[in-house]
């Protein structure tokens, strides 16, 4: 197989506006495809993600996946030398990413009608909680309100306890998928179809609301509400997490009518497996907390490993539930290069995620970890014609 270093982004220059997650995973993701990425960042402290969650020596760990394959240039947005900065970065790029709240940037003079003016073949992804236009695009609006708005939280948890949230910003992460989607496609039509730059729209609670399946006609044409069903798959039986002898959990997902046979004959359930009653999903759904009790009742008699291997043999569809520890040890994460191992600045080692989706012949790549803030400001700031002088100037000054 060969594989060509530089991805298949390689030439598409990137301009992130953004901070946080929705807009940074974004252009994170064109980056490790082989898209020159230029994060601008305030001077001051940067982006905030810098600071959050854990730490090591005054970074944080997430940064540097988060921005990893970036260039860092700090640039005060709020003064005209730095509107003026943005302004010569975004004439000679592909695309633009950004997640201020709409009219932000086009009150510094950096929003789409100055900057498609500047570059008619630009292409900016927007990102925000309620989108450019409507009745809520000025209110603030995080993941955390994309997914309530989106319906994915009325769904998620207990039917007898309040909506919970994933242990993970999902929403900022769908819908910064959705941006790279978009500008895809967007560079797809400039360059394909001959036609010009255009922006793409991604509200968050919007991309939450793509993913929520039949949650809308089955309301629409049956009056039926989707219910919070903890790890139950309402109407597919069996489908759920079971405990093991050692207090762990196994994932089972056996709702094939030949699939659920099989599980019941590895646990020792014939009597199950061969009534007639349940050799059919539609059979099965009203027994199923009578289904589950029995895979439970047998889970709970073995260790995870023992469970694990019976279903495997079985060729039940299953699994245990990873946590980071299990992750960075399993061989089917190392065999697909899914943990790289990286140094931090100070040599420390630290694994990280690896680069997804794969590609064959031109596949994503780390290159670096996330930079130092302004790490970048020489080499980016003379490309655009600053001379030495100039780019001493603008520091004692505040703006870069």
């Amino acid at each position: 197989m060969s594989a060509d270093s530089s991805g298949p982004l390689a030439g598409v220059k990137v301009i992130e506006l953004g901070t946080l997650i929705a807009g940074p995973f974004c252009a994170r993701l064109l980056a490790e495809f082989g898209a020159e990425v230029i994060k601008v960042e305030a001077p001051e402290g940067g982006d905030q993600i810098r600071g959050w969650r854990k730490m090591y020596q005054g970074t944080s760990l997430w940064w540097y996946v988060q921005a990893r394959n970036k260039k860092s240039v700090t640039v005060n947005l709020r003064v005209p030398e730095g509107q003026e900065i943005v302004r010569r970065l975004a004439s000679e790029a592909d695309i633009v990413v950004e997640n201020f709240r709409p009219g932000a940037l086009e009150k510094w003079n950096i929003g789409w009608p100055q900057l498609s003016e500047l570059n008619q073949r630009l292409i900016m992804v927007r990102l925000s909680g309620f989108g450019q236009d409507g009745p809520y695009r000025d209110r603030p609006g995080f993941g955390v309100v994309g997914e309530a708005m989106g319906g994915m939280r009325y769904v998620t948890g207990y039917p007898d306890r309040p909506p919970v949230r994933m242990g993970i910003s999902i929403g900022d992460s769908i819908a910064a998928l959705h941006g790279v989607i978009g500008a895809m496609m967007a560079l797809h039509h400039r360059n394909v179809n001959g036609g010009k730059g255009q922006y793409v729209d991604v509200a968050l609670y919007e991309a939450v609301f793509n993913m929520m399946e039949s949650f809308i006609p089955e309301f629409d044409v049956l009056g039926f509400k989707r219910e919070r069903a903890g790890n139950e798959l309402p109407g597919i039986t069996p489908s759920n997490t079971y405990a093991t002898r050692d207090s762990k959990y196994v994932i089972i997902g056996a709702n094939n009518d030949s699939i659920f046979k099989r599980l019941m004959i590895a646990i020792g359930r014939e009597d199950l497996a061969n009534d007639t009653s349940l050799a059919s999903n539609a059979g099965r759904v009203p027994r199923a907390r009578e289904l589950d009790e029995a895979i439970e009742i047998w889970t709970r008699q073995h260790d995870l490993n023992r469970v694990l291997g019976a279903l495997e043999r079985a060729e039940v569809p299953s699994g245990r539930v990873y946590d980071p520890e299990d992750i960075v040890n399993d061989a089917h994460y190392a065999a697909r290069n899914m943990i790289e191992k990286w140094q931090l600045p100070d040599g420390t080692p630290v694994k990280i995620p690896g680069v997804v989706p794969k590609l064959s012949a031109t596949p994503g790549a780390t290159r670096w970890l996330g930079p130092k803030l302004g790490e970048h400001n020489t080499e980016v700031l003379a490309s655009l014609g600053y001379s030495a002088e100039q780019q001493e100037n603008l520091k004692q000054r505040g703006i870069i």
